[in-house]
């Protein structure tokens, strides 16, 4: 069988990827520094004011000057999306699939230099960024594949039971309009590029928004769009500032619906938004987790280990996904920690392009303040740090000009207020409890329920799923404990507070919230 990169076969990749990606960071670096305008109506569009970046592995590095885009630039996108929206709306579900797949095979062709490109901007290590590239080709021909199997939508109901005449009914499914696509910096290709193929697919027009810590990728990906041939103003972007450009484009009379991936806060205000106004418009949000993982007394510990370290830590707990609360039965705690210590002091922190180092930094100031701000807390508030709780450049000159922290594992009293806290960072907080009831009392006791893990016997698993209140969940699972879900394997989406719709990303009702039902009757 042929390597397939996903998140869950990542750890044991062939020689040949790892040369494959040294080549194509060499190419990119080589122009780094470059000028990034913003694509609008089918041709770059240079913005009022632009914006220096810089890596976050190396503040010395320069990653290019990036268009900032204001209120003036989000309505012109607005603008053309709009006025493209009624022929490509017209375009035969064929065409449509055919381009959106054309876009994934442009990015598959890049996919080296477009990962090159997410390590520089995001710090992730040379495999996640793989795999984020990766995923969003899947993305967009997994959604081109979907829609053409559902031959659109389009259903031929029973004519009436009318004697004599010929009443025919139909349920056709159409798009909205104009779709804003507001994508976070942790997956900034990955989750623009899923709901952008989604909206495409189905019909509407896009609009993008870029995170503002992370304004390349959206580029990239503007470009394989350009590329592959779709119409101008059919997808648009821009990037800049929420509370500038997306608050603009929120409020459009243009917006017909809205993808989000960010914050609980943020979520639930652009809900409000439209549900608001003459009439209420689709918003489909992904609001984050606050993920737990029990193990009980007949795990296999050194699974358990593997799954919990790499759902905590990878990508510096940067994931809605992330584990971030470990209840462990109290007969095999210490087994446990030892095992998750011994792990946690393997890891290779540093230079994200460098093949040894699996932790880069975390994305910003903002983020490095907060680690320190949370170790300290936990130091003060009871908890007993076991592993971490140090932002190495503050103690090894070599990682000084980046924001590296250490893995954190903390055993914390649940009076904790960190434990109802998404921190974003690589910090874990562990509970030892004594029968399984409390622990999954304790794992629901969240107003969030994104992704749930769980270790332990084959008959414990049934209890599980039957209890967990969490959109995905994983048993027994050493690639990952919460995190690792890929299009066509698992569906993504969370519970509760975590979303908005009770609808996965991937899944089998995903492209049916960009589209809303006619019914139709014609009588001959």
């Amino acid at each position: 069988m042929s390597f397939r990169l996903t998140y869950a076969t990542m750890y044991n990749p062939p020689e040949a990827m790892h040369e494959r990606f040294e080549e194509a960071m060499k190419r990119v670096e080589a122009k780094a520094g470059a000028r990034h305008p913003l694509f609008i109506d089918g041709a770059d569009c240079d913005a009022a004011q632009y914006v220096e970046r810089h890596a976050p592995f190396d503040r010395t590095l320069r990653l290019g000057s990036f268009a900032l885009a204001d209120a003036t630039d989000a309505h012109a996108a607005m603008e053309a999306a709009r006025a493209a929206y009624p022929a490509w709306r017209a375009t035969s579900v064929a065409e449509r699939a055919r381009l959106v797949r054309r876009v994934g095979d442009l990015m598959e062709e890049r996919v080296y230099d477009i990962a090159a490109a997410l390590t520089l901007e995001v710090g992730k290590n040379r495999m996640e960024a793989l795999g984020e590239a990766q995923e969003t080709v899947d993305f967009f021909h997994h959604y081109a594949d979907d829609f053409e199997s559902h031959a659109g939508y389009t259903n031929v109901l029973p004519d009436d039971p009318i004697d004599g005449v010929a009443s025919h009914n139909a349920s056709v499914m159409r798009p909205y309009g104009v779709w804003v696509v507001i994508a976070p910096f942790n997956f900034p290709l990955a989750l623009a590029g899923g709901p952008t193929a989604a909206a495409l697919v189905t019909g509407n027009t896009v609009v993008l928004k870029g995170a503002g810590d992370t304004p390349w990728a959206g580029r990239l990906l503007a470009d394989c769009i350009r590329d592959a041939g779709l119409p101008p103003g059919v997808f648009n972007y821009v990037s800049g500032a929420g509370r500038d450009v997306g608050e603009a484009l929120v409020r459009h009379p243009h917006t017909a619906g809205i993808t989000f991936t960010g914050s609980v806060p943020v979520g639930r205000q652009l809900m409000q938004q439209m549900t608001s106004g003459t009439y209420p418009r689709p918003c489909i949000a992904e609001m984050g987790g606050k993920n737990p993982c029990i193990v009980t007394e007949h795990a296999d510990l050194d699974r358990a280990a593997a799954g919990i370290v790499r759902s905590a830590y990878g990508m510096g707990g940067q994931k809605c996904s992330a584990l971030s609360r470990l209840y462990v039965h109290e007969s095999v705690a210490d087994a446990l920690i030892e095992r998750m210590q011994a792990q946690i002091a393997a890891i290779r922190v540093g230079d994200p392009r460098r093949r040894e180092h699996w932790l880069g930094p975390v994305v910003n100031a903002t983020a490095y303040a907060s680690y320190g701000q949370y170790a300290e807390a936990l130091r003060t508030g009871g908890a007993h740090l076991l592993s971490g709780g140090a932002r190495l450049g503050e103690v090894e000159p070599t990682l000084a000009n980046g924001y590296y922290v250490e893995p954190l594992l903390a055993e914390a009293p649940l009076s904790h207020p960190l434990w109802q806290h998404e921190m974003f960072v690589p910090i874990l907080m562990l509970h030892r409890y004594q029968d399984r009831d409390e622990a999954m009392r304790l794992a629901n006791d969240s107003p969030m329920g994104l992704t749930a893990g769980f270790f332990g016997s084959d008959d414990e698993v049934a209890w599980f799923h039957d209890h967990i209140e969490a959109g995905v969940t994983y048993a027994n699972r050493p690639q990952g404990a919460t995190t690792g879900a890929w299009p066509g394997y698992q569906p993504f989406g969370g519970w509760k507070g975590s979303g908005s719709t009770g609808k996965a990303i991937a899944s089998f009702y995903y492209l049916a919230q960009y589209l809303r039902e006619q019914s139709r009757t014609v009588v001959e």
